[in-house]
């Protein structure tokens, strides 16, 4: 016996001679799902059961302006894999996966094993690229907990799926957490089905925190600790309809948690139990990762180095809102630490959309009834109407972003500033999100280029031009509409795109010429011809704008998903285009055109009729 104690101690003693003679820090990153930090005790809920994250703040520090760039998971995770924004690489579109140069950006975790690290990801991807499998950078995805001793240095990546929006489904009248015991958002009806569907998440977050306590009791256990960085953060916000997928706080904020261990205490920014003020953007983490272990940076990274030797600050966050799903949307947000800007590239669509996955949820079915049975106010009713087309939002006085301050003269000012510097971000950074999305596909498709290298080329993608366009129709000025028209007939159909929505936004103000805007539905552009068919619907011409969608639809157009959406907007019901439906076998985005179809009552069965 006394022989086996002192070979284990010896096994011991070398592992961690061993560990220490490299003299890097291995990281140790846990991430959970869909959980902002208003679900995390240490940021403030009284209510949160979260007692591992908890202690882990208490032995690290705590940011708190931490934001995603994008509020749902693949476009999330696709600006962490490449450091580069997925609004920059076309990749921002919810599960598109459309290809990058893989030969000129690499992943991450390449940069880390060149220079000798042993990387894993246990077991959570999903970075909405195509063009290469996702697992393929790492090279493990699996914890062995026995053998990373002697893989040091590590980067290890373990995901929580516990807290994810799914988990938020199913039954919640028998909650562990009281219903009476939880923190509603103001923009929440204080209704019975809103409570429990909040008690039932906090149950989810509560294991999902068990989830972090294991891995760092393993990682104890493993006599790891003093030789790990550990980083504790969420991947976006959410995860109660009106958080997840939105680019207010709620969508946005996300805690991040860093423990250094006192081998690398040159790197803290701050005593164990500190919080950190600066601003933190998710497309900083990658650059900051590497950093950490001592790997250079490669240039085409858009991140800034937030914390160690070689730490950047940063003024401004920027997150951004595309296709989720089978929902058509496109926002921007810039904020700094304490005012958040919006920009709502379609105020005409609602905040609450009807989205097949979320409307899963018990507390959004019973907030939709609520509201139709006129029982929500200003603030509780908003959700399920119309955008405005900017939103600012003091965020410190206001976390639950439900005083619009956009027109306020008091905050001109703070409006113009992030106003333009949002506009300076989109012209740096190669804003992709300027066209709608399968017209950028097929220019990327005829021109042979990813969209990351289209919307470079000028040629080919005319993002000044887009952005100004864009700026001139959402100012809805009547004196733009001569341009409106003359743009119209221009070579390039993302400026008569633009031009048909300055139209489009005129509509009710001044008199608009039926003639000029009827010869549009003869347009090249699939996406120009719907929205001129909807001005035409608008102004009482419907049967001539039901007959081009229906042509659309029948034709299998590459804006089938746009034509789908709007037809629900409208609100008026959807018979007339059931034939069409059917008769549509346009493969882009098939699942989520599939989707639509459901919800208008189509079924599987029905469409596989009409083929």
């Amino acid at each position: 016996m006394k022989t086996i104690l002192c070979c284990l101690a010896f096994i011991f003693v070398v592992r961690t001679s061993l560990a220490n003679a490299d003299g890097r820090p291995n990281i140790l990153w846990l991430t959970s799902e869909d959980n902002s930090v208003d679900w995390v005790g240490c940021y403030g809920n009284p209510y949160a059961e979260t007692p591992h994250i908890d202690k882990l703040a208490s032995e690290g520090f705590r940011y708190l302006h931490c934001y995603a760039n994008a509020p749902v998971c693949a476009p999330s995770r696709s600006g962490w894999i490449t450091g580069v924004y997925a609004l920059s690489t076309g990749t921002h579109q919810m599960r598109s996966r459309y290809p990058i140069p893989h030969g000129t950006i690499k992943y991450y975790p390449d940069l880390l094993k060149q220079e000798g690290y042993y990387v894993g990801n246990v077991t959570k991807t999903d970075y909405n690229i195509g063009g290469r499998p996702d697992g393929n950078a790492w090279d493990t995805n699996k914890v062995d907990w026995n053998d990373l001793p002697r893989r040091q240095p590590f980067f290890m990546v373990i995901n929580s799926t516990k807290s994810h929006e799914s988990t938020a489904f199913g039954d919640i009248d028998h909650t562990t957490h009281s219903p009476e015991k939880v923190r509603l958002a103001k923009y929440h009806p204080d209704i019975p089905e809103i409570r429990k569907n909040y008690a039932h998440y906090h149950d989810q977050v509560k294991k999902m925190d068990a989830d972090i306590g294991k891995a760092l009791a393993e990682l104890e256990r493993s006599g790891l600790t003093e030789n790990t960085i550990v980083i504790y953060n969420s991947d976006h916000g959410g995860v109660l309809p009106r958080s997840k997928r939105c680019l207010h706080n709620s969508g946005t904020h996300c805690p991040l948690i860093v423990r250094i261990p006192e081998k690398f205490k040159h790197l803290r920014p701050a005593e164990p139990g500190g919080t950190i003020d600066q601003l933190v953007s998710f497309i900083d983490m990658p650059k900051t990762w590497l950093s950490l272990c001592g790997v250079e940076t490669p240039t085409y990274m858009q991140g800034k180095i937030f914390l160690g030797p070689h730490a950047e600050s940063r003024q401004y966050h920027v997150s951004f809102r595309g296709r989720m799903d089978e929902r058509i949307d496109n926002s921007r947000a810039i904020r700094d630490r304490q005012f958040l800007y919006i920009r709502n590239y379609m105020p005409y669509v609602p905040w609450g959309q009807h989205l097949n996955y979320l409307w899963t949820m018990k507390a959004t079915q019973a907030w939709e009834q609520y509201h139709k049975a006129g029982k929500t106010d200003d603030v509780t009713g908003q959700f399920f109407k119309t955008k405005p087309t900017e939103e600012l939002f003091d965020t410190t006085a206001d976390p639950d972003n439900v005083n619009n301050l956009a027109a306020h003269p008091r905050y001109a000012n703070e409006l113009a500033r992030l106003s333009k510097a949002l506009d300076a971000w989109q012209l740096e950074y190669f804003d992709a999100g300027l066209l709608p999305e399968t017209e950028l596909v097929r220019r990327s498709e005829a021109s042979n280029k990813t969209i990351y290298e289209l919307v470079r080329d000028p040629s080919l993608y005319d993002l000044k031009g887009y952005q100004q366009s864009a700026a001139l129709a959402m100012k809805q000025d009547p004196a733009n509409l001569p341009a409106f028209y003359r743009n119209l007939s221009h070579s390039d159909s993302g400026i008569r795109y633009w031009s048909v929505i300055g139209c489009f936004h005129l509509q009710g103000h001044v008199k608009l010429d039926h003639d000029l805007i009827r010869s549009c539905l003869k347009d090249d552009s699939d996406h120009v011809r719907a929205m001129a068919a909807w001005i035409l619907y608008r102004d009482g011409e419907k049967s001539e704008a039901q007959q081009c969608w229906n042509q659309l639809l029948s034709d299998s157009s590459y804006a089938t998903l746009e034509i789908l959406n709007i037809i629900d907007w409208i609100g008026d019901g959807h018979a007339t285009y059931i034939e069409a439906m059917r008769a549509c076998h346009y493969d882009h985005d098939r699942e989520y055109i599939d989707r639509m179809k459901s919800y208008f009552g189509i079924s599987d069965a029905a469409i596989d009729e009409g083929k």
